[in-house]
């Protein structure tokens, strides 16, 4: 607590002259301070969000691990077999360090932690790809220059490397590039996209604060702050006399191990609680808020991570469906266009990644309630029911159904 002896000459002018409390020397007062947000930098978001926060934690987990269960598939031009063949073994193993599932998980991580994600192609010396690295967010810097070619540096340990340009002097992607950006919507930048988490900062830092506020309070003892009263001191105490007295009130009754201790005061002292009570203050209803903003802003339902009274879904399993539904889906179809843009026109032209929705056990109500709708259709013929589920032909399946 901090001695402000402005406060006190401002606190005895409202008090009557020649009284007992105008003569009392007041030991601490504390003020409020402006709110210290955050600084919206990758390292800063990462380790108060991402390692420090148990809510954007999982919503970030959550999000990635989802995405990268999920098998891609290479699919085209049939007549170039070991081209597909490569491309699919690059997707199922884009480097020696990682599979596929890990290494989509880094992919769709660094996109919710950055809104930015880089991909690298290193080439063999057919000049197709052979390995695929994801490198870190901040790590990276874009420059343009006066064409408009846009520029990549990879700097670390102090040292900056220069990366392959992603776009020709019109501004525009090229294809035989080997680096890959993928980004998130930024109203405020050209070139860096926006997180999610960004978007997230301050809720988590509300959450974090009811959360350090909690601890604190347990490991003083669950007593809130307060000062100590001096009555009928005519100078005040010295600076000595006030050091003295904190230390020996922080020595004897503070901490968690002298919780339940009686305090007791020699002389003419008194002891006056300042803290608001925990119903005042309503953090628990405060750190539930703070949670469903977070989870909000990453698109995952609030029974997900653990808010209760959660009434928009009747269910886990409805919940569950709108998460790949809204936020899932999305990101996995962004990642899966921008591979389609670049990574499989260098194995050949005709070329394609997709994956299979019908394959992901959350869609399962959506499949069946497509399943249902074609077969209750009476003016399509078998074959054409086949056909709208992905199936082939049967002989005499071509007349309508009675």
């Amino acid at each position: 607590m901090r001695w402000t002896q402005n406060f006190k000459e401002k606190a005895r002018a409202f008090l009557p002259a020649g009284s007992d409390a105008a003569r009392m020397g007041v030991l601490a007062y504390d003020t409020l301070e402006a709110p210290r947000w955050t600084s919206p930098t990758y390292r800063s978001l990462a380790k108060e969000g991402f390692c420090g926060n148990v809510i954007a934690y999982r919503c970030i987990s959550l999000i990635s691990r989802c995405v990268s269960s999920v098998a891609l598939v290479a699919k085209g031009d049939e007549g170039a077999p070991e081209a597909l063949r490569s491309l699919q073994r690059l997707l199922e193993t884009p480097n020696n360090r990682q599979s596929r599932a890990p290494f989509m998980e880094t992919l769709a991580s660094y996109l919710l932690l950055s809104g930015n994600c880089y991909l690298e192609a290193v080439q063999n010396d057919a000049g197709q790809p052979a390995e695929l690295v994801a490198l870190r967010p901040d790590r990276v810097h874009i420059t343009t220059t006066s064409s408009r070619e846009i520029l990549y540096t990879y700097e670390v340990n102090g040292k900056r490397i220069s990366l392959p340009s992603t776009g020709d002097a019109n501004g525009e992607p090229k294809s035989d590039a080997g680096l890959l950006h993928v980004r998130f919507f930024n109203p405020l930048d050209d070139w860096y996209g926006m997180s999610p988490l960004e978007a997230a900062a301050r809720s988590i830092d509300q959450h974090n604060a009811v959360s350090g506020h909690n601890l604190a309070l347990l490991q003083n003892g669950g007593r809130p702050s307060g000062c100590l009263i001096v009555r009928n001191a005519q100078e005040g105490l010295t600076e000595d006399q006030r050091n003295t007295l904190r230390a020996q009130a922080k020595e004897h009754y503070g901490g968690g191990a002298n919780a339940g201790k009686i305090l007791v005061l020699e002389g003419d002292f008194e002891w006056r609680e300042m803290g608001l009570s925990l119903k005042d203050l309503d953090f628990v209803s405060g750190k539930k808020l703070s949670a469903r903003e977070i989870a909000q802003a990453f698109g995952v339902p609030p029974m997900f991570v653990g808010v209760p009274g959660d009434a928009t879904f009747s269910n886990y399993k409805e919940a569950r469906f709108h998460l790949w539904e809204d936020t899932i889906l999305p990101m996995l179809d962004l990642l899966v266009a921008e591979l389609n843009g670049w990574l499989a026109p260098k194995f050949g032209e005709h070329l394609s990644i997709s994956y299979n929705p019908d394959a992901i056990p959350a869609l399962a109500a959506r499949r069946e309630a497509v399943w249902a709708r074609i077969s209750q259709a009476s003016f399509l013929t078998r074959n054409e029911q086949r056909a709208a589920l992905g199936y082939p032909p049967v002989p005499g399946g071509d007349a309508l159904l009675s």
